[in-house]
């Protein structure tokens, strides 16, 4: 599996966004899907990182800055035909290490509250995220969990 900050101009990966926000969509009403679009993908303040085995995309992640100690989780998503085999592990963990080289103290995530993400807050839970106020410009909203991260950074 090969993990590599990418640019967004595969074509591809925008067919495979354009799932994920379908994916959203079909479960969360719109006002509470915050699911980045491509060209807020692209956006200075945010690194995409793909995942790929062999020609396959099978997952992808984005971590948003949101000041110079505080970074959001963003675009998590594994392919279908990948989930359960460890990929959004992998993504997790590198993130993380990404974090911590790039000094943030503190990684945060806003992810639904429904059934359907029960699995992602499982793995966010595994690497110690906790349940936590909403951050950054969101608010209360019955269909959304928020969850940070406390790190220690590591010397770049």
């Amino acid at each position: 599996m090969n993990i590599k900050v990418d640019d967004l101009s595969d074509p591809r990966i925008a067919e495979f966004l354009e799932e994920h926000m379908r994916d959203m969509l079909s479960v969360s009403p719109p006002e509470s899907t915050h699911a980045l679009n491509l060209d807020e993908l692209k956006d200075t303040a945010v690194t995409f990182w793909s995942v790929w085995q062999g020609q396959s995309l099978v997952g992808c992640a984005a971590l948003k800055r949101l000041d110079t100690t505080h970074g959001e989780v963003k675009s998590m998503r594994v392919s279908n035909e990948f989930r359960g085999q460890g990929v959004a592990r992998k993504m997790l963990t590198h993130l993380i290490a990404y974090a911590k080289q790039e000094g943030f103290a503190r990684l945060s995530l806003e992810t639904g509250s429904m059934a359907f993400f029960d699995p992602a807050r499982r793995l966010y839970e595994s690497f110690g995220f906790s349940y936590c106020e909403p951050f950054a410009e969101y608010t209360i909203d019955p269909n959304s969990v928020f969850m940070s991260l406390e790190l220690e950074a590591t010397a770049a």
